[in-house]
């Protein structure tokens, strides 16, 4: 355990002189190779070996997705089509930005994108109605979190990816918690709208202007059904689901919408290339960090400490829990998967736990460190986007962060919430 603390204190201490996670895990698992006298060539074969792995091209490929959606403006439609539905009930302006950021993240799988293109559309929307610029901001930034449990999902292809697990199943396991979260906050949400007396004050729709709306959104809706329900069914693996989804999403975007100009076009890809750069990166740093602690024994040093200390699953996943609670304050999702799910794996195993389910409750617990500061990614989207302090959006995500760590109780005492439908209904393709 002393090595473990000497190894963790070091990589702590690199990222908080700013050395960027990929080449600080790379940087530390070279120095632990180096001082075994191992050899170093293993470092080369590790640049092509990490990313040697045919699941891992659905990573740019959704994230080219999402970022043609995001710079097509598709979220402008799919917001009107739901307010249409959802406005006239209370908190209903609150619920429509919660249900398009589901619907999005369906769709997208991004995070970044879900907050930006939802919050663009609703963020002035609400405020010009009487919600609290705190509270908005807040439901935006939390809303957007979703894109990372909401399949398709990038950290679920990573960690399906680590431990060799079914990715079409993760996805599958992350619909129930995901749909669980989307109703919590609901129930928050109309709550909030109640106490404060927001009231709509447009007439009520139409039959026949619900139905327009709905029609303009019909073709942004429909990849979701095709993605999700693709991979469901098990007409095409998660991989062939995103090569599916990119070039749908351009079609709809370029040719349908008309939507997507030539340097919105570039744009998208350039952001796509840089974002797949830092991810693809970081997986590789990772991967050295984790063949050298490995050969260094930390996961079996840790779960002899576990089977030793820790003697309930109970005191494991509150342990796990507080760790990455703390972690999330300084460190972005991918980066917190990457380091941490190597090491904890084999204790997962080793206590019997269900490795989908953990895979679903590490996610949520890592999805919080895109809301808490003083890194939350989302926070700085969404001020981005609104122009304000982040200390008044900070103030407006809090109680969505409580609201997620009930949701990682509620799976816990509820497995089934995430068990029931990878491991009932769905068939691998």
């Amino acid at each position: 355990m002393t090595l473990l603390l000497i190894i963790g204190l070091t990589l702590l201490g690199l990222l908080f002189l700013g050395i960027p996670v990929a080449f600080s895990l790379a940087g530390l698992g070279t120095a632990l190779l180096y001082f075994r006298d191992l050899p170093l060539v293993m470092i080369a074969q590790n640049l092509h070996g990490a990313l040697d792995n045919f699941v891992l091209l659905s990573v740019p490929l959704f994230l080219l997705m999402s970022n043609f959606l995001l710079k097509g403006d598709v979220g402008k439609d799919l917001f009107d089509a739901v307010h249409k539905w959802a406005g006239h009930l209370p908190g209903g302006l609150g619920l429509s930005a919660l249900v398009s950021c589901g619907i999005f993240s369906a769709i997208s799988g991004s995070s970044v994108a879900t907050a930006a293109t939802v919050g663009t559309v609703a963020i002035p929307e609400m405020i010009s109605r009487g919600y609290s610029r705190h509270f908005t901001l807040g439901l935006l930034a939390a809303g957007g979190t979703l894109g990372i449990l909401i399949p398709p999902s990038i950290p679920l292809i990573v960690y399906g990816v680590i431990t060799d697990e079914s990715i079409g199943k993760l996805f599958m396991a992350g619909v129930g918690p995901g749909i669980l979260l989307m109703l919590l906050f609901g129930i928050y949400t109309v709550v909030h709208a109640r106490l404060n007396n927001l009231r709509n004050v447009d007439a009520k729709p139409t039959q026949k202007e619900k139905w327009a709306a709905s029609l303009r959104a019909l073709p942004t809706l429909a990849i979701a059904v095709i993605i999700i329900g693709g991979i469901y069914l098990g007409v095409f693996t998660p991989t062939e689901a995103a090569a599916v989804g990119a070039f749908a999403s351009f079609v709809l975007t370029a040719f349908i919408l008309r939507t997507l100009s030539a340097s919105a076009f570039y744009v998208a890809v350039a952001d796509t290339l840089k974002t797949t750069v830092a991810i693809f990166l970081i997986i590789i740093g990772a991967d050295i960090f984790g063949k050298a602690i490995t050969l260094y024994q930390v996961p079996a040093m840790l779960s002899s400490y576990v089977a030793t200390h820790i003697a309930t699953v109970n005191g494991f996943l509150l342990l796990v829990t507080g760790v990455l609670l703390v972690m999330g304050l300084f460190l972005e999702s991918m980066s917190m998967l990457l380091i941490m799910v190597p090491i904890l794996f084999p204790s997962v195993l080793g206590m019997a736990i269900d490795p989908i389910w953990f895979g679903i409750y590490f996610v949520i617990l890592i999805e919080m460190a895109l809301i808490t500061p003083p890194v939350g990614l989302n926070l700085f989207v969404i001020q981005a986007v609104a122009g304000t302090r982040l200390g008044t959006i900070v103030r407006g995500v809090w109680p969505f962060i409580l609201i997620m760590l009930a949701s990682v109780v509620l799976i816990y005492l509820l497995p089934d919430i995430v068990t029931w439908i990878p491991y009932n209904l769905y068939q691998a393709g």
